[in-house]
Protein backbone atom coordinates (compact mmCIF):
# COMPACT_ATOMS: atom_id res chain seq x y z
CA UNK A 1 0.00 0.00 0.00
CA UNK A 2 1.24 3.22 -0.96
CA UNK A 3 0.09 7.30 -0.30
CA UNK A 4 0.81 10.13 -2.21
CA UNK A 5 3.01 11.94 -0.42
CA UNK A 6 5.86 9.78 1.14
CA UNK A 7 5.36 6.50 -0.98
CA UNK A 8 5.72 3.59 0.89
CA UNK A 9 3.11 3.59 3.46
CA UNK A 10 4.68 4.52 6.65
CA UNK A 11 2.24 2.25 8.59
CA UNK A 12 2.22 -0.58 7.18
CA UNK A 13 4.15 -2.25 9.93
CA UNK A 14 3.50 -5.21 7.86
CA UNK A 15 5.48 -4.53 5.04
CA UNK A 16 7.89 -2.01 6.38
CA UNK A 17 8.39 -3.81 10.01
CA UNK A 18 11.68 -1.86 10.14
CA UNK A 19 9.82 1.67 9.01
CA UNK A 20 12.84 1.93 6.25
CA UNK A 21 9.72 4.49 4.23
CA UNK A 22 12.02 6.84 7.29
CA UNK A 23 14.86 6.36 5.26
CA UNK A 24 12.97 8.34 2.69
CA UNK A 25 12.26 11.39 4.96
CA UNK A 26 14.35 14.43 4.26
CA UNK A 27 16.21 16.30 7.49
CA UNK A 28 13.59 18.72 7.74
CA UNK A 29 10.44 15.83 7.41
CA UNK A 30 12.15 13.69 10.02
CA UNK A 31 12.82 16.34 12.35
CA UNK A 32 8.95 16.94 11.76
CA UNK A 33 8.21 13.55 12.60
CA UNK A 34 9.93 13.12 15.89
CA UNK A 35 8.30 16.61 16.71
CA UNK A 36 4.99 15.35 16.39
CA UNK A 37 5.89 12.07 18.02
CA UNK A 38 7.04 14.19 21.34
CA UNK A 39 3.72 15.90 21.36
CA UNK A 40 2.07 12.75 20.82
CA UNK A 41 3.56 11.31 23.56
CA UNK A 42 2.87 14.01 25.75
CA UNK A 43 -0.71 13.97 25.11
CA UNK A 44 -1.41 10.14 25.41
CA UNK A 45 0.55 10.85 28.88
CA UNK A 46 -1.96 13.54 29.79
CA UNK A 47 -4.82 10.92 28.24
CA UNK A 48 -3.57 8.07 29.93
CA UNK A 49 -3.42 10.36 33.60
CA UNK A 50 -6.81 11.68 33.02
CA UNK A 51 -8.35 8.17 32.75
CA UNK A 52 -6.67 6.70 35.90
CA UNK A 53 -7.93 10.08 37.84
CA UNK A 54 -11.27 9.19 36.90
CA UNK A 55 -11.40 6.07 37.36
CA UNK A 56 -11.51 5.10 33.25
CA UNK A 57 -10.05 2.34 31.19
CA UNK A 58 -7.99 4.37 28.94
CA UNK A 59 -9.51 2.59 26.01
CA UNK A 60 -12.59 4.38 26.85
CA UNK A 61 -11.11 7.49 25.10
CA UNK A 62 -10.29 8.12 21.40
CA UNK A 63 -7.85 10.47 20.24
CA UNK A 64 -8.70 12.70 17.29
CA UNK A 65 -6.03 14.42 16.29
CA UNK A 66 -7.31 18.25 14.58
CA UNK A 67 -5.52 18.79 11.53
CA UNK A 68 -6.47 21.95 10.10
CA UNK A 69 -4.55 24.45 8.85
CA UNK A 70 -1.79 21.99 8.65
CA UNK A 71 -0.67 20.08 5.47
CA UNK A 72 -1.02 16.37 4.21
CA UNK A 73 2.37 15.57 5.01
CA UNK A 74 1.84 15.70 8.79
CA UNK A 75 -1.42 13.71 8.63
CA UNK A 76 0.67 11.07 6.59
CA UNK A 77 3.49 11.21 9.41
CA UNK A 78 0.62 10.70 11.95
CA UNK A 79 -0.47 8.30 10.15
CA UNK A 80 2.86 6.89 10.62
CA UNK A 81 2.90 7.43 14.24
CA UNK A 82 -0.20 5.44 14.75
CA UNK A 83 -2.93 8.27 14.63
CA UNK A 84 -6.28 6.86 14.03
CA UNK A 85 -8.52 9.62 13.82
CA UNK A 86 -7.65 13.07 12.75
CA UNK A 87 -10.39 15.94 12.06
CA UNK A 88 -11.09 19.24 9.92
CA UNK A 89 -13.29 22.71 10.12
CA UNK A 90 -13.31 23.60 6.01
CA UNK A 91 -13.84 21.48 3.31
CA UNK A 92 -11.87 23.51 1.04
CA UNK A 93 -8.67 22.60 3.19
CA UNK A 94 -10.26 18.77 4.01
CA UNK A 95 -11.18 17.64 0.78
CA UNK A 96 -8.00 17.83 -0.70
CA UNK A 97 -6.31 16.71 2.20
CA UNK A 98 -7.63 13.79 2.42
CA UNK A 99 -7.97 12.82 -1.15
CA UNK A 100 -4.00 12.91 -1.29
CA UNK A 101 -3.89 10.59 2.16
CA UNK A 102 -6.71 8.33 0.69
CA UNK A 103 -4.66 5.01 1.21
CA UNK A 104 -3.92 5.87 4.71
CA UNK A 105 -6.04 3.90 7.56
CA UNK A 106 -7.57 6.98 8.76
CA UNK A 107 -11.08 7.94 10.28
CA UNK A 108 -11.76 11.33 8.84
CA UNK A 109 -14.17 13.63 11.18
CA UNK A 110 -15.42 17.03 9.97
CA UNK A 111 -16.02 19.09 12.99
CA UNK A 112 -16.56 22.79 12.03
CA UNK A 113 -19.85 24.30 10.87
CA UNK A 114 -21.26 23.13 7.70
CA UNK A 115 -22.98 24.54 5.14
CA UNK A 116 -25.25 22.56 2.90
CA UNK A 117 -23.60 23.47 -0.04
CA UNK A 118 -20.30 21.52 0.90
CA UNK A 119 -22.37 18.29 2.41
CA UNK A 120 -21.96 16.38 -0.64
CA UNK A 121 -17.63 17.14 -1.07
CA UNK A 122 -17.82 15.91 2.86
CA UNK A 123 -19.88 12.58 2.77
CA UNK A 124 -16.88 11.18 -0.18
CA UNK A 125 -14.27 11.74 2.60
CA UNK A 126 -15.58 11.90 6.31
CA UNK A 127 -16.73 8.96 8.47
CA UNK A 128 -18.22 11.37 11.03
CA UNK A 129 -19.63 14.64 11.22
CA UNK A 130 -19.90 16.52 15.28
CA UNK A 131 -21.43 19.61 14.13
CA UNK A 132 -24.87 18.96 13.07
CA UNK A 133 -27.17 21.89 14.33
CA UNK A 134 -30.52 21.87 12.42
CA UNK A 135 -32.83 19.69 10.27
CA UNK A 136 -31.91 21.01 6.95
CA UNK A 137 -28.53 19.77 7.13
CA UNK A 138 -29.82 16.56 8.66
CA UNK A 139 -31.95 16.10 4.88
CA UNK A 140 -29.26 17.31 2.94
CA UNK A 141 -26.56 15.04 4.70
CA UNK A 142 -28.97 12.32 4.60
CA UNK A 143 -29.71 12.88 0.48
CA UNK A 144 -25.97 13.31 -0.02
CA UNK A 145 -25.05 10.00 1.64
CA UNK A 146 -28.24 7.50 -0.12
CA UNK A 147 -26.67 9.03 -3.84
CA UNK A 148 -22.84 8.60 -3.02
CA UNK A 149 -24.19 4.51 -1.74
CA UNK A 150 -22.12 4.57 0.82
CA UNK A 151 -22.13 3.23 4.19
CA UNK A 152 -23.88 5.26 6.80
CA UNK A 153 -22.53 8.63 7.91
CA UNK A 154 -21.86 8.67 12.14
CA UNK A 155 -23.63 12.00 13.24
CA UNK A 156 -23.03 13.97 16.32
CA UNK A 157 -25.69 17.19 17.39
CA UNK A 158 -23.41 19.87 18.28
CA UNK A 159 -24.98 21.31 21.50
CA UNK A 160 -24.56 25.18 22.10
CA UNK A 161 -24.73 25.18 25.54
CA UNK A 162 -24.60 29.22 25.95
CA UNK A 163 -27.99 29.07 23.98
CA UNK A 164 -29.36 27.78 27.06
CA UNK A 165 -29.11 30.66 29.17
CA UNK A 166 -30.24 32.48 25.97
CA UNK A 167 -26.75 33.75 24.82
CA UNK A 168 -24.92 32.33 21.25
CA UNK A 169 -28.47 33.14 19.08
CA UNK A 170 -26.03 33.14 15.78
CA UNK A 171 -23.75 30.90 16.48
CA UNK A 172 -23.33 26.98 15.66
CA UNK A 173 -24.97 24.23 17.95
CA UNK A 174 -28.63 23.58 19.06
CA UNK A 175 -29.73 24.53 22.69
CA UNK A 176 -30.11 21.83 25.09
CA UNK A 177 -33.84 21.83 24.73
CA UNK A 178 -33.37 20.90 21.15
CA UNK A 179 -30.92 18.15 21.25
CA UNK A 180 -33.41 15.54 21.68
CA UNK A 181 -35.67 16.17 18.96
CA UNK A 182 -32.76 16.76 16.32
CA UNK A 183 -31.46 13.13 17.74
CA UNK A 184 -34.47 11.81 16.27
CA UNK A 185 -34.42 13.44 12.95
CA UNK A 186 -30.85 12.09 12.32
CA UNK A 187 -31.98 8.38 13.70
CA UNK A 188 -35.14 8.71 11.23
CA UNK A 189 -32.87 9.52 8.08
CA UNK A 190 -31.63 7.20 5.90
CA UNK A 191 -28.05 6.93 5.49
CA UNK A 192 -27.11 8.69 9.13
CA UNK A 193 -26.60 7.05 12.35
CA UNK A 194 -27.02 8.55 15.49
CA UNK A 195 -23.46 8.25 17.11
CA UNK A 196 -24.00 11.28 19.61
CA UNK A 197 -23.29 14.39 20.81
CA UNK A 198 -20.45 16.85 21.00
CA UNK A 199 -19.89 20.33 22.15
CA UNK A 200 -17.21 23.49 22.65
CA UNK A 201 -16.65 24.57 26.04
CA UNK A 202 -19.07 28.05 26.01
CA UNK A 203 -17.69 31.38 25.67
CA UNK A 204 -20.80 33.03 26.91
CA UNK A 205 -23.25 32.15 29.72
CA UNK A 206 -22.83 31.11 33.26
CA UNK A 207 -20.80 28.36 32.06
CA UNK A 208 -18.24 30.57 30.50
CA UNK A 209 -14.69 29.75 31.84
CA UNK A 210 -15.94 26.91 33.39
CA UNK A 211 -15.05 24.03 31.35
CA UNK A 212 -15.75 20.99 34.30
CA UNK A 213 -18.95 22.74 34.68
CA UNK A 214 -19.72 22.73 31.26
CA UNK A 215 -18.68 19.26 30.50
CA UNK A 216 -20.80 17.78 33.56
CA UNK A 217 -24.00 19.49 31.81
CA UNK A 218 -22.74 17.37 28.45
CA UNK A 219 -22.92 14.48 30.16
CA UNK A 220 -26.30 14.90 31.20
CA UNK A 221 -27.73 15.60 27.65
CA UNK A 222 -25.94 12.70 26.72
CA UNK A 223 -27.56 10.70 29.51
CA UNK A 224 -30.86 11.55 27.58
CA UNK A 225 -29.71 11.18 24.47
CA UNK A 226 -28.78 7.60 24.76
CA UNK A 227 -32.20 6.48 27.15
CA UNK A 228 -33.37 7.30 23.05
CA UNK A 229 -30.90 6.39 21.53
CA UNK A 230 -29.27 3.53 23.37
CA UNK A 231 -25.96 3.22 20.37
CA UNK A 232 -25.51 7.08 20.44
CA UNK A 233 -22.66 6.40 23.13
CA UNK A 234 -20.15 9.26 21.32
CA UNK A 235 -19.38 12.59 23.64
CA UNK A 236 -17.03 14.57 21.69
CA UNK A 237 -15.84 17.29 24.17
CA UNK A 238 -12.75 18.53 24.57
CA UNK A 239 -9.77 20.32 23.19
CA UNK A 240 -5.63 20.87 23.76
CA UNK A 241 -6.79 22.91 26.98
CA UNK A 242 -9.59 20.84 28.76
CA UNK A 243 -9.09 17.83 27.41
CA UNK A 244 -8.67 16.35 31.35
CA UNK A 245 -12.25 17.94 32.35
CA UNK A 246 -13.69 16.58 29.45
CA UNK A 247 -12.53 12.96 30.44
CA UNK A 248 -14.02 13.42 33.95
CA UNK A 249 -17.15 14.13 32.81
CA UNK A 250 -17.12 11.25 30.95
CA UNK A 251 -15.76 12.35 26.83
CA UNK A 252 -15.27 9.35 24.59
CA UNK A 253 -13.40 11.08 21.72
CA UNK A 254 -11.01 14.64 22.52
CA UNK A 255 -9.96 16.51 19.80
CA UNK A 256 -6.74 18.05 20.34
CA UNK A 257 -5.10 20.00 17.56
CA UNK A 258 -2.45 22.88 18.90
CA UNK A 259 -0.98 20.41 21.61
CA UNK A 260 0.05 17.84 18.64
CA UNK A 261 0.43 20.05 15.97
CA UNK A 262 1.32 23.42 17.70
CA UNK A 263 0.14 26.94 17.41
CA UNK A 264 -1.61 27.52 13.94
CA UNK A 265 -1.19 30.75 12.42
CA UNK A 266 -3.88 32.78 11.32
CA UNK A 267 -6.63 31.52 9.13
CA UNK A 268 -7.02 33.52 5.82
Amino acid sequence: MTNDIYGPFPGDSARFPDKSWLDALTEGQRARYEELGTNLEVVERRIADACAAAGRARDEVRLIVVTKTYPAEDTALLAGLGATDVAENRDQDAAPKAEQCRNLPLDWHFVGQLQTNKVRSVVRYAGYVHSVDRARLVQSLGAAVTKAERADLGCLVQVALDKEAGEGEHRAGVAPADVLALADAIADTPGLRMDGVMTVAPLAGPLAGDPAAAFDRLAEIATAVRAAHPAATMVSAGMSGDLEQAIAAGATHVRVGTAVLGVRSPLR
